[in-house]
């Protein structure tokens, strides 16, 4: 077998069209919405990257600073021949897993962009000429078939992007994970923690804007893939703290009234002075939360890790 496979699930003008159906959907409604996956072109996931990298944005110091400590006890903990990545972008955090699993036989990274894929394959198998690698190019929040590979497998969801999912989604996408998961096989998942509102509003809404950057550019994807002209410097960022829910908003607030046409769509969206668009929601959890969530897809919490202050959390499940 090839050290290294690529499958590609979605179909070629799989990505324009979830974009169309989505702007559609998202901007015709009140209140308006649009996913959160649309903000990561190339000018999105640099920005993203530059956010990792700020002083307010403690979520990827935490995840990482778990991993490089529990790596070793993740690994004999689940016994992971094979490694399945949800939505592994560019396997950075990944590594420390990997190399605390010397029995690996198989890494399975699943993203929408092959791209990214390939280029973190390349780099992986310069580092582990023995390790098989096949890449699924398919959209995760989807049912995915998985290829055959050796079990033990390890499903691995990090950077807390199970926050951006609604409550009944993030049920869905549970039961779907259940659902291909053998017995013996596991599920680590990185969720954010509930903390001091001052915190988390700092982490999205840093002082050198670049979040805020980061939340206009799905209107200029949008302005770009759809010839719409939404003017990005008439829409303020907004990021607020939800209580009830426990997750934040990020949200566009229109600074006047204005007329988007979106060309490709024939499509015309008012929106009056004040009003917002959310862009993204991202809960936080407390251990009780996640592990009621687990339980109702049929996955058993067995491990729970935090980093040192408490921020955010690792923790690895079983099928029931």
């Amino acid at each position: 077998m090839s050290p290294f496979l690529l499958t590609r699930t979605l179909p070629a003008d799989a990505t324009d069209a979830a974009l169309r159906a989505d702007v559609l959907s998202g901007l015709t409604k009140q209140p308006k919405t649009l996913p959160p996956k649309w903000f990561y072109d190339a000018r999105g996931s640099d920005l993203f990257e530059e956010i990792t990298r700020l002083d307010e944005y403690y979520p990827t110091r935490a995840e990482r600073e778990i991993l490089i400590a529990r790596a070793g006890e993740i690994a004999a903990l689940s016994g992971a021949r094979t490694l399945i990545e949800l939505g592994s972008g560019s396997s950075e955090k990944t590594r420390h897993l990997l190399d605390a699993l010397p029995a690996l036989h198989t890494y399975v990274p699943v993203d929408v962009s092959e791209s990214a894929l390939a280029g973190a394959a390349e780099a992986l198998l310069a580092e582990r000429p023995g390790l098989s690698v096949h890449a699924l190019v398919a959209d995760f929040t989807h049912a995915l078939e998985l290829p055959e590979s050796p079990g033990p497998r390890l499903v691995v969801f990090l950077g807390g992007t199970l926050g951006n999912l609604l409550p009944a989604e993030r049920a869905e996408f549970l039961r779907s994970v259940r659902a291909r998961l053998s017995p013996g096989d596991g599920l680590l998942l990185g969720t954010d923690l509930v903390k001091d509102e001052a915190t988390l509003v700092a982490a999205y809404d840093d002082a050198a804007g670049v979040t805020a950057a980061f939340n206009k550019n799905v209107l200029a994807v949008v302005n770009r893939e759809l010839g719409a002209d939404f003017p990005l410097d008439d829409f303020a960022h907004v990021a607020l703290w939800d209580p009830e829910h426990e997750w934040m908003e990020m949200r566009l607030r229109a600074r006047r009234a204005l007329t988007v046409k979106i060309r490709e769509l024939d499509l015309v969206v008012q929106f009056e002075q004040g009003e917002e668009l959310r862009t993204e929601i991202s809960a936080k959890f407390r251990e009780r939360r996640v592990r009621e969530e687990l339980a109702a897809a049929g996955l058993r919490l067995d491990q729970w890790w935090t980093d040192e202050a408490g921020r955010f959390a690792l923790s690895l499940a079983t099928a029931d």
